[in-house]
């Protein structure tokens, strides 16, 4: 599977131009996909040295991408038919409808290819720990 993955307010809290600090298993989650056979893009409106920067700060931490801001290395951004637009299957950005997910519910959304609302009714459905003590809530 492809999937488009955006850094500011996604992988990391969002201080652009700076770097902002992770969210909890952004990118360990991003590494397990990697692993998992999945391809990565980063897609982001960084560009330049700040683009740069954000694509060492995600190898440093062992995410290397497939692409960065194209759909597959090597695309011709010159050509008359390149488009901005990334194609791929899932894109996991801080815009979505409804926010982003934690990490661990975006890997579980992706690899038991699952939708938001059985996660949801899962969870609802856990048994809740008792309460200890004699109160009876």
């Amino acid at each position: 599977m492809i999937i488009a993955v955006d850094f500011d307010g996604t992988i990391v809290r969002d201080k652009y131009p700076e770097i902002g600090t992770e969210f909890p298993f952004a990118t360990e989650t991003l590494r397990m996909l990697i692993q998992a056979g999945h391809k990565l893009i980063l897609w982001t409106v960084r560009e330049g040295d700040t683009l740069k920067e954000a694509v060492e700060w995600c190898s440093q931490r062992g995410v290397e991408f497939y692409a960065v801001n194209q759909t597959f290395p090597g695309e011709d951004n010159e050509a008359d038919h390149y488009t901005r637009k990334i194609k791929a299957d899932i894109f996991i950005d801080d815009r979505n409808v409804g926010g982003l997910p934690d990490w661990g519910t975006i890997y579980e959304l992706i690899q038991e290819d699952k939708t938001l609302e059985e996660i949801f009714f899962e969870h609802a459905h856990e048994e809740q720990p008792k309460k200890k003590g004699w109160w009876p809530f």
